[in-house]
């Protein structure tokens, strides 16, 4: 499979032609004919003799983008004069900032925004600490935490890689949730550390998300913070990828028209997403699901390549006891969920799948298997791509849960407030909406994010987990 140009791969070319006719046609038909996707040309300057110009181009990947630059420079009529990648250009000096909410003009509002007035403050927080909920920035901060041991699919690239993602995640935090998060990436990959540190800094958080933890650390990180912190900490390539991954099967089984008890689901890579989707699956009422790994499929006294979760999951899935190879279990599956590596899968193991197979190849860039090659031979096809329908994004997730657990004063993010969100961002479709290639809502659908807080909220008060009084919640747009 050949990726194809995105948006993230651009970069603009500044080059310098004759000022004559035909030269720009020139320039565009070559890069053309290496597969550059030109976007925006724009004029810089003209002179009697030459033209500059900034041409913007998407291409696949560097080597792509190299093909493209010494095509340009072969042409005898240009000068290249430079080569800007634009997504570097975005995250210059960084990608968020600090900002005063209030005023600071005169003496007055310096004496109540600092000395003396902000004693009172802190002595008032001081008898009673439930006031710093309301009375500082816990009430709307989120940390979004990480070692850097697992940064995107890239590995272990360490702290200082990360912090680019974890600025990433607090922009999509306030966009999407009206959520502040503030980024935090720590010079340790010691479990017991990272808790301790996080245990030090909580009192400034409303919650806690963690975020390119490798596995299976991250999740015994979280479960310990969870019982130590009494703020939510959510892991979300754990539980934001298996709540998304629900929200998209719950419409899925509405076109096939089956149950959740009625299917076989086969779930590739138990890594932290791959354990919390199998939990999550089982807890919305999935009776039959086999995990597998590179080894094979889990199932009760498998010795090889197990580690404490994959020897839990092995215990509550594959009642059948299915051993071999991925091939093996997907005979009859309904639903295929990978998390895994691309290029995983073949044409002729989805034929061996039950009627209107369900594909969520969600392995990035490649997928398990292209779409493109099961057209016709799967009813329905996700991604966690964005060039493609249906994408699996856990940005439809994450702002609108900790929107919602903020807003109840949670103590912590429960089973039932997950599906909460996952029933909520699967309603955002309406019945005469849904169709095979529009199961899931786009991540700009303003829509989804206020309904997961509204849900999450709800859900937070049935379970006795928020510490506010119950009123009528607002449908305000954050």
């Amino acid at each position: 499979m050949t990726t194809s140009p995105s948006p993230g791969n651009s970069f603009i070319l500044r080059i310098e032609t004759k000022n004559t006719v035909g030269m720009l046609g020139k320039v565009t038909s070559s890069i053309g004919k290496v597969g550059g996707d030109i976007g925006a040309m724009d004029l810089i300057s003209v002179s009697p003799k030459t033209i500059i110009r900034d041409i913007t181009i998407s291409v696949s990947n560097l080597k792509h983008r190299g093909e493209i630059v010494k095509k340009v420079q072969s042409l005898p009529f240009v000068k290249l004069i430079n080569v800007s990648d634009r997504t570097f250009l975005v995250h210059l000096g960084g990608k968020i900032e600090i900002k005063a909410k209030v005023p600071l003009k005169t003496r007055a509002d310096l004496s109540q925004v600092y000395t003396p007035g902000v004693a009172r403050v802190s002595l008032a927080i001081h008898d009673n600490p439930s006031d710093a909920f309301h009375l500082t920035i816990k009430k709307n901060l989120v940390a979004v935490v990480s070692d850097g041991s697992a940064v995107l699919g890239l590995g272990n690239l360490g702290p200082e890689a990360v912090l680019p993602v974890l600025e990433g995640k607090a922009m999509l935090f306030k966009e999407f949730g009206g959520v502040d998060a503030f980024p935090i990436a720590l010079k340790t990959q010691d479990p017991e550390q990272i808790i301790a540190t996080i245990e030090a800094i909580s009192p400034t958080f409303g919650g806690i998300n963690l975020e390119d933890i490798s596995s299976p650390r991250c999740i015994e990180i979280e479960r310990i913070l969870q019982t130590k912190l009494d703020i939510p900490v959510f892991h979300d390539d754990q539980h934001g990828t298996a709540v998304v991954i629900l929200a998209a099967l719950i419409n899925a089984l509405k076109i096939i028209q089956k149950q959740e008890n009625e299917i076989k689901v086969v779930v590739n890579g138990i890594g932290a997403a791959g354990s919390a989707c199998c939990r999550m699956l089982l807890d919305f009422g999935v009776k039959e699901i086999i995990a597998c790994d590179r080894t094979g499929t889990l199932y009760k006294g498998r010795k090889e390549n197990m580690n404490p979760e994959k020897q839990a999951i092995s215990q509550i899935t594959n009642p059948s006891l299915i051993k071999g190879s991925i091939s093996k279990a997907l005979e009859g599956a309904h639903v295929f969920i990978g998390l895994s590596s691309g290029n995983l899968l073949s044409v002729k193991e989805i034929k061996k799948m039950a009627k209107d197979p369900i594909v969520f190849a969600l392995a990035n860039p490649e997928p398990e298997i292209a779409p493109e090659a099961i057209q016709g031979v799967a009813r329905i096809v996700a991604t966690g791509r964005s060039d493609y329908p249906n994408q699996i994004n856990n940005a439809l997730c994450f702002p609108g849960i900790f929107r919602g657990a903020l807003d109840s004063k949670a103590m912590t993010i429960n089973d039932e407030m997950k599906r909460a969100a996952a029933t909520a961002i699967a309603g955002c479709i309406t019945p005469t909406e849904l169709c095979e290639d529009y199961i899931i809502p786009s991540i700009f659908n303003r829509v989804v994010a206020p309904r997961v807080a509204k849900a999450v909220v709800k859900a937070a008060h049935r379970t006795h987990v928020s510490r506010r009084i119950r009123r009528r919640y607002s449908n305000k747009q954050y």
